[in-house]
């Protein structure tokens, strides 16, 4: 015996997710049902939920970045550096990467 499920979801997420699906050689069926057996066999959802902080990189106008730039060589030029290996940690720490 099987039965039905019936979402409702926005068709240009439909198309895409069908599309997608395609490519990877299956369909949105297919892909929902592998969904359920993995949710099942890993008693929850499949992959990670969790909040994200948010990206430190934002979209800048080419404007912006040169003023970035040109701090960041004021900086240099005062001797305001930090070691790359230091950059790093922080931002692991700071964003949890």
């Amino acid at each position: 015996m099987s039965s039905t499920i019936q979402i409702r979801v926005d068709d240009e997420l439909k198309t895409k997710s069908d599309n997608l699906f395609k490519e990877l050689g299956t369909d949105t069926t297919s892909a929902i049902r592998m969904f359920l057996t993995q949710a099942v066999a890993n008693n929850g959802f499949p992959f990670e939920i969790k909040r994200v902080p948010a990206s430190p990189y934002t979209v800048m106008s080419e404007e912006e970045m040169l003023k970035k730039l040109e701090t960041s060589r004021k900086h240099a030029k005062q001797g305001k550096l930090k070691d790359a290996d230091d950059v790093i940690s922080e931002m692991r720490k700071k964003y949890g990467l």
